[in-house]
């Protein structure tokens, strides 16, 4: 895992291929410990915010088995990862446009069996990813759990952010993944965060940030971020049912003003808005409940 870790920091990382503008990819790896935290919601939302701020975004659903940023868009790819991987396509060729703003990386869903590729397939598909060198962000949705590809994904990143929700289960398996990143990942210039999904309100989210980052601090002598939190919010679950996402369906909804706030704090830029809404944001963000 090392070894495909550092070649993929080679390709996607180095200044030698650096986005269109001249600054090097942003490569941001989403993962969780479990399933159902809402990880791919969030990495598609805020796949849309990143092109609301004019960055030309890539959003690649790495997950070999169970993918599902298409169903979140709506979308039906003709090709995905799987072809590139079985080398029947190329990246150029199974990339795609879409009408969100962003282009995506379809994942390989229904076939688990490269669920965990050997060595062939993983440098087939290392080298294949230098085609994405010219997006500003790269955002890459793993899939849940801590296999062997998504430790060289978060290991080839510039941040990794751990997805998790108030439930107990998902807080536990935050910091599972959290201790196997500190345990088994050797890179010094990894910046890690944590979301906290589906809170009820700030206070809720704050405090489930804290108790991840002071058991990592204290147990894994481990430096995790609190990003932020997103408000269970009724336009979610909509959207989901819809195959739209949220920042599209109700860019005025808390969730979608959550995930702005979010980017904003990534690239340490004030997100504006538009009416009232500046106002709201900022209690909204202030630490009152």
């Amino acid at each position: 895992m090392a070894d495909q870790a550092e070649t993929l920091r080679e390709i996607m990382r180095n200044g030698d291929v650096p986005a269109g503008g001249g600054q090097r990819t942003r490569i941001i790896t989403v993962a969780s410990g479990k399933g159902g935290v809402g990880k791919t919601n969030l990495s598609t939302n805020l796949a849309i915010a990143y092109a609301k701020i004019g960055k030309r975004v890539v959003l690649m659903d790495a997950d070999l088995g169970l993918a599902n940023v298409n169903v979140v868009l709506g979308i039906i790819p003709k090709f995905n990862l799987y072809h590139l991987i079985r080398k029947q396509k190329t990246m150029k060729e199974i990339i795609m446009d879409t009408s969100y703003g962003i282009q995506i990386v379809a994942g390989a869903s229904g076939f688990a069996k490269i669920a965990n590729l050997d060595e062939e397939e993983r440098d087939r598909f290392v080298q294949e990813l230098s085609q994405l060198s010219t997006a500003d962000v790269i955002i890459i949705d793993t899939s849940a759990g801590v296999s062997s590809n998504v430790l060289s994904f978060i290991a080839a990143a510039d941040e990794a952010i751990i997805v998790t929700t108030p439930e107990p289960t998902a807080i536990t398996d935050a910091y599972g993944i959290i201790k196997i990143i500190a345990t088994e990942i050797d890179n010094p210039g990894l910046s890690l965060k944590l979301i906290v999904n589906r809170v009820k309100s700030v206070t809720e989210g704050k405090k489930v940030a804290e108790r991840v980052i002071n058991i990592a601090g204290q147990f894994l002598n481990l430096k995790v971020d609190y990003l932020g939190y997103v408000y269970e919010d009724p336009i979610v679950q909509q959207s989901v049912l819809r195959q739209r996402p949220f920042m599209v369906n109700d860019p005025k909804a808390k969730a979608s003003m959550c995930v702005r706030q979010i980017v904003g704090r990534l690239e340490k830029i004030d997100v504006p808005e538009n009416g009232g809404l500046g106002g709201f944001l900022k209690r909204l963000f202030s630490g009152s409940a």
